[in-house]
């Protein structure tokens, strides 16, 4: 059924739509405090979905056939943001068995034991013993030099509760220079009482084998940095050696980019894909929902994940994406 409703949604040729899926993550059995997190079952049914109904591309051919106006019809491209360790250790399998390309953005600095900012709030709430979290010893910096208050007092006794908690620390830091965030999560791991794990991510060897497997492999900065935050130099810092570290890691060009977080104007700027492009990449992907057609900026390409479960509710949205835009 949706691979006949996709057909005139996504035809060939010059009118040719491209759909472009993103991931974080895939666990290998459901997070109790993230039910709504893919897992290995939900992201096998995923694949089966996608080469049921789809042409599943490699990014870098899709957004070349996009520009030629040869893509085929119900044209999707798989891709998956950050660098996480169950990206090799479960997607890639699950990707290979189907058959299917997915590109695997990377945060070089995370590689080889790092961790990212925003997994040290998760993991901390997560393996806090504690019924709450008191952070109100951590002042929250306003930015200009002074404190905006403190972190606050978070009940996490259950998994609800520490779902809440974790959206209400990351939302007060989110926006905060990579230097400050790293600050602040260390501190919050010490007042949980927790280490959190050193595993999270892949390593560089992990890296080498996603590409020997077939994926492709794209930069997604050094730090995760909101890039619209940052001087033109040291976003194009951020953006170029990551390029340059995957490069060195592969022993091949790198030339898609993903922009982190990826919301334009408030995550990335106009600036910020001028530099993507004077860098000589050939794209970059953002978060704004939505299909590519004839026309769209192949330096902000839209990406979209409907978060639905069942056959039905995931193809409707799926439809839908395509249909609104």
């Amino acid at each position: 059924m949706f691979k006949t409703l996709l057909k005139p949604l996504s035809p060939a040729g010059a009118r040719g739509r491209l759909s472009v899926l993103i991931f974080h993550r895939v666990l290998p059995q459901p997070d109790p405090i993230f039910p709504g997190e893919v897992d290995a079952h939900t992201f096998d049914a995923i694949c089966q979905w996608m080469k049921s109904w789809c042409n599943v591309l490699p990014l870098d051919l899709a957004t070349r056939q996009l520009q030629d106006g040869n893509l085929p019809e119900r044209a999707v491209a798989i891709t998956f943001d950050d660098g996480y360790a169950d990206n090799r250790t479960q997607a890639q399998p699950i990707l290979a068995r189907h058959g299917l390309p997915a590109t695997f953005f990377i945060a070089t600095d995370f590689l080889d034991g790092g961790r990212m900012w925003n997994d040290t709030v998760i993991e901390s709430v997560r393996g806090c013993r504690a019924a709450q979290l008191d952070l109100r010893s951590i002042a929250k910096p306003d930015g200009n030099g002074g404190s905006s208050g403190d972190l606050g007092l978070h009940t996490i006794a259950s998994p609800a509760d520490k779902r809440s908690a974790i959206g209400a620390i990351i939302g007060q830091i989110k926006y905060l220079p990579v230097a400050q965030r790293h600050a602040l999560t260390t501190h919050i791991a010490d007042c949980a009482e927790v280490q959190p794990p050193t595993d999270l991510m892949m390593t560089s060897q992990q890296v080498r084998e996603m590409r020997q497997a077939g994926m492709q492999i794209g930069a997604h900065t050094r730090t995760h940095p909101i890039l619209a935050t940052l001087s033109a130099d040291a976003a194009r810092a951020e953006i170029h050696e990551s390029r340059v570290r995957l490069e060195q890691l592969l022993g091949e060009r790198v030339g898609l980019f993903a922009y982190p977080n990826g919301k334009p104007g408030t995550d990335y700027s106009p600036e910020s894909v001028q530099i993507v492009r004077d860098l000589g990449f050939d794209a970059a992907v953002s978060t704004t929902w939505g299909a590519s057609r004839a026309g769209t900026d192949v330096f902000q390409i839209p990406r979209f994940t409907p978060w639905d479960r069942s056959k039905l509710r995931f193809g409707a949205r799926f439809a839908g994406n395509l249909w609104k835009t």
